[in-house]
Order: C-alpha cells, then structure tokens, then sequence
C-alpha cells in the first residue's frame, strides 16, 4: 500500500490556473498533491548572442525553491552567492525539454524565459515545473500570435513530466516526498503529448532494476503524460 492510499497507476490530482501574475506574458500555478509551482514565461525581443543573425528562437528556463517550500528553511540561494549542482541541473533540464516541443525557425529571432518557483515541495518537483512551464510558454506564444508577431506555432507538441519509481518492490506512478525518500528506484520522464520520449532520467536508489521494471515505468509514465497533457490542454483552451 503506498503512503497516500493511491493505487499504483494513481497520479495525485491536477490543478492549472493560469493567469496568476500581472505582468508576465503567460503565467501559471500548477498543483500536483503537495508540489506547488509558480510557472512565468518572458518574451524577450532579442534571441542570446550566440543566435544573433541565424533566424532561430530560444527558450530557456530558471529554477528556484522559496527558502519554506521544504519541511525546514534552505537559505536563498542568493544569499550564498551561487546557485547549486541541483538547481543548475533542474533547469538547465526544463530548457531542454520545453525547446523539445519548439520549432525554433517558427519563434523567430527572440528569447522566451521560463521562471519556474517552487511554493511548496512533496514530490516531483522538477517534473511540475516542466508541465507548468509549458502551459506558461504556450500562453505567451498565444499572445505573440494574436499579435501577429509570429505567424505560424511555434509550439509543435505539448511536453510534459512526470515521475515513476519503484517502491515497495513495485512499479509506481508520480511518487510524493515519502515514496521518492523510500524507492529503491526512482526516475524522471519527459515525453511529448504524442508520446515521445525526450528525455529519462532513471537511477538505482536502493536496488538495482530490471528491463521488465523499467518497461513497467515507461507504460506508467506515458499514461500519467498523457494526463498532464490533458490538464495543460484544458487549462489553455
């Protein structure tokens, strides 16, 4: 039996609501259990120096946890003078995925920052502020459509993330903080609505996994995507 009685194809429950901010160009809070992210996407007028001149778009994403966002208070990373390996990693990964879903040649010359801010952490985090950036990103692609700035979508398939891991000797979908603590594996993926695998990230925590387990994960993460997607369709129809 997991901790919070779900069965093990069970994701917590999903919320979007977009809009959260004034000012950024799309916005979102997403909700998955405990994990709260706040989601910001920036259009910048100008791509990164190395693009200047080439005709093609970036995105690109920061990551950060607000100093309770933990069961006990982390020290703003700021306040250190500089960011971890972790959060490093975190978004350099979310930059990668949601660029995944891009035609770049289709954004044209700009640059689209995804803040991602973690209000509250019980799990996952890293895999909701992929599917949270990428309800941001497609609100502010929306904008620069309606504007006429951009003419043809940019956003060639919604991504999303979600993680799986083994716990208690069985396969498991979209684990909380106490699963994720407990699994003998524990594993990150990011697929595409239509079911492309951009990127795994699967590691031996306790035990070491068999093909069979990690097949079993993939059927549990492609229908957990396929939820988000679902949720990040609905939130921006």
């Amino acid at each position: 039996m997991r901790p919070s009685g779900r069965t093990l194809n069970e994701m917590r429950t999903i919320s979007i609501e977009t809009g959260v901010t004034k000012h950024a160009e799309g916005s979102c809070l997403i909700k998955i259990g405990g994990t709260h992210v706040l989601c910001t996407a920036t259009i910048e007028d100008r791509p990164p120096s190395f693009l200047k001149g080439t005709g093609l778009g970036w995105v690109t994403a920061e990551y950060g946890m607000l100093p309770r966002s933990t069961h006990s208070r982390n020290r703003r990373e700021a306040a250190m003078g500089k960011q971890s390996g972790r959060t490093q990693e975190i978004q350099r990964l979310i930059g990668r995925a949601l660029r995944a879903g891009v035609d770049r040649v289709a954004l044209g010359e700009r640059q689209i920052v995804v803040d991602c801010d973690v209000l509250q952490a019980d799990g996952g985090t890293r895999c909701a502020a992929i599917t949270g950036g990428w309800v941001a990103l497609r609100l502010a692609v929306n904008k620069l459509m309606k504007a006429g700035i951009v003419v043809s979508d940019p956003l060639v398939d919604p991504v999303a993330a979600v993680s799986c891991g083994i716990y208690g000797g069985q396969a498991i979908c979209d684990l909380d903080y106490l699963e994720d603590s407990e699994a003998g594996t524990d594993g990150n993926f990011v697929m595409t609505g239509s079911g492309k695998l951009i990127e795994v990230q699967m590691s031996a925590e306790g035990s070491t996994f068999s093909r069979d387990q990690m097949n079993a994960l993939l059927d549990l993460a492609e229908a957990g995507v396929a939820q988000l997607v679902a949720a990040q369709k609905a939130a921006t129809a």
